[in-house]
């Protein structure tokens, strides 16, 4: 599995800068920095993501046979 787009860089241009994400608790340090290693993050944390992009898990991530 591997990210289709940096989510990081999705979630700012929604308005949700880290600081922002950080302030109001809406995603933990640890989903972050796995978000910023390019890791897969909990179904939780995705869930959250999509919500806030208003997009589905498939917009994010793909499978990729290694």
């Amino acid at each position: 599995m591997k990210y289709k787009k940096d989510v990081i860089k999705a979630l700012k241009e929604a308005g949700y800068n880290t600081g922002r994400i950080r302030r109001e608790k809406i995603i933990g340090e640890s989903m972050l920095q796995k978000l910023r290693e390019g890791q897969m993050v909990s179904w939780a944390t995705l869930e959250k993501i999509c919500k806030l992009l208003d997009c589905q898990p498939g917009d994010l991530i793909e499978y990729l046979e290694e």
